[in-house]
């Protein structure tokens, strides 16, 4: 639908609602990342995001997706290493580079995030009536279209994976 003149810049109460809703879904990612907190930091669980969606990475790589300097993505997988949350070994394909991957313990940990997300926000949803669950659906549906689709590296800074 083109606009007209009259609705060519959005009403203050529309922009409230769209920050109101981005506000409740930042809470709803920042409590399912809660059980973390006294296990992960966010570093910690920024690289176990990467890993979950990215694969076996080097550490160059890991570092690189999570715009730190590489001795801090060492220092935060050394301790996920000891937490037995990732795999440290050489990589088969070039010896000269580490390979890092989750360890069974480490997809279950970003599962239980992703599932209590996923928990909370059908929660809500079912708070609402079936018809304003449909219009939030289109309505997101259309809202994400005219944002474009954040870059990787921006969700996984934020931990939004799933």
């Amino acid at each position: 639908m083109a606009q007209t003149p009259d609705d060519s810049i959005p009403p203050d109460a529309d922009i409230e609602a769209v920050l109101a809703g981005a506000r409740a879904l930042v809470a709803v990612a920042a409590r399912s990342l809660a059980e973390t907190a006294d296990v992960l930091t966010v570093p910690q669980l920024r690289a176990l995001m990467i890993l979950a969606t990215r694969g076996p990475l080097s550490l160059s790589e890991l570092a690189d997706d999570m715009g730190v300097h590489p001795s801090n993505a060492t220092r935060a997988c050394d301790r996920l290493v000891a937490a037995d949350l990732v795999d440290r070994r050489d990589n088969p394909v070039d010896r000269r580079h580490l390979a890092l991957e989750l360890t069974p313990a480490g997809r279950q940990e970003i599962d239980d995030v992703i599932a209590r997300r996923r928990a909370a926000v059908a929660d809500i949803l079912w708070r609402m009536t079936p018809a304003h669950r449909r219009a939030l659906g289109r309505a997101l549906a259309h809202f994400a279209a005219a944002a474009g689709e954040p870059r990787p590296s921006e969700l996984w800074a934020l931990g939004w994976v799933g």
